[in-house]
């Protein structure tokens, strides 16, 4: 049998690992494994939620209300715009790649920084479309724009704040960009983490409605990280009807499941479950900050629920990663992403307590 032959040229996306694999593979306890690798809420769901999955549960012979028309009109009122304006996907990745198809073919490209979210590229080769990215992981302008200029592109990727990095681009500096590009380019502003950016910083905060104005800009959200639904995979895009109504027609019927309609739902309408995860996670953060301070390694400035620290050559962030899973810590290793560096998701106190406990002991301090 003969397959498609981009897939000569694709790397699978590697997920954390999850707790039972660690526990089977090192034979330690699930309650001495800490997971920080996926950034996933550490407080869990919100209660309201699971009221809302155990009120619907009966209804999981069913298929979901395709209309998807509470959860629509939930992300209406939360944003205001309207519901022609929103597609909802099986997460946000979904929505990419509905973009993806409609968009590229075998003679387009497409544009990203140098470390950003590998499903941008993943869903771009399965098009057979070229790759362009940055020499920065920072989304700058200069390199931006010089690379739109020379490539022209047919989509560019703004992810602020970025995944796996943690920075962010102030709302002034995407629209700086969006506004030197034309409409035959797409540019998708890939907000997973845009909830912890706008609580820290409102500089780098930016949401549809700054974006609306532009019939060639899709927003990109999730419920996957501080609403605390990993595990229901539900994301959704914003843009203007005419771009929505193309990208429906990738969207297969009943994308997600009829819980996970059910917890989104629940969840877009539990701001204070949203608000309390934010504040633990800007307490705990600020620990990680000061931890790197003290043992003398840099990190960069995290403006999401995770923090990636920077290593000098001797320091390997490969040996420190395999060194801490046996100790039961689940970090993610940067290296395949051409980074000395390790991506930790801000836990609860006591799980960052076993963090800082199992890093001091692997660097022998």
């Amino acid at each position: 049998m003969k397959l498609n032959k981009v897939l000569e040229n694709i790397k699978i996306y590697e997920a954390g690992k999850p707790i039972e694999l660690v526990v089977r593979e090192f034979g330690i306890a699930s309650e001495d494994v800490v997971k920080l690798a996926s950034n996933e809420n550490p407080i869990g769901t919100s209660p309201v939620v699971k009221e809302a999955i155990i009120a619907n549960a009966d209804k999981a012979h069913l298929y979901p209300d395709d209309s998807m028309f509470e959860l629509k009109e939930a992300l209406a009122s939360k944003y205001a715009v309207g519901e022609q304006n929103i597609i909802i996907g099986a997460g946000s990745d979904q929505v990419l790649e509905f973009i993806s198809r409609a968009v590229l073919d075998d003679n387009s490209s497409v544009l990203m920084s140098a470390v950003t979210f590998a499903m941008y590229e993943i869903y771009a080769k399965q098009m057979g479309a070229k790759i362009y990215k940055t020499a920065s992981f920072e989304h700058k302008y200069d390199e931006f724009i010089e690379a739109y200029q020379m490539y022209k592109p047919k989509i560019i990727y703004l992810c602020t704040p970025n995944n796996p990095t943690g920075d962010a681009t102030s709302r002034e500096e995407v629209l700086k960009i969006i506004n030197a590009v034309d409409e035959e380019t797409l540019i998708v502003v890939d907000g997973a983490y845009m909830e912890y950016a706008r609580a820290k910083d409102s500089k780098y905060a930016i949401g549809p409605n700054d974006l609306l104005q532009f019939s060639n800009v899709i927003y990109l959200g999730t419920f996957s990280k501080a609403y605390g639904l990993g595990g229901m995979r539900v994301g959704y895009g914003i843009a203007q009807p005419t771009l929505i109504g193309a990208l429906y027609k990738m969207r297969p019927p009943f994308n997600i499941s009829t819980l996970s309609l059910a917890a989104a739902i629940a969840a877009c309408r539990d701001k204070t479950f949203v608000e309390e995860s934010i504040v633990l996670h800007q307490e705990q953060l600020q620990r990680y900050e000061a931890f790197a301070k003290e043992n003398g390694f840099a990190y960069i400035e995290s403006y999401t629920n995770f923090i990636t620290y920077l290593f000098t050559d001797d320091m390997d962030s490969t040996n420190i990663a395999d060194a801490l899973l046996k100790r039961g810590v689940i970090i993610r290793n940067l290296a395949s992403y051409g980074l000395n560096a390790i991506r930790i998701t801000v836990g609860t106190a006591k799980q960052n307590d076993m963090f800082f406990r199992h890093f001091l002991e692997v660097l022998d301090r």
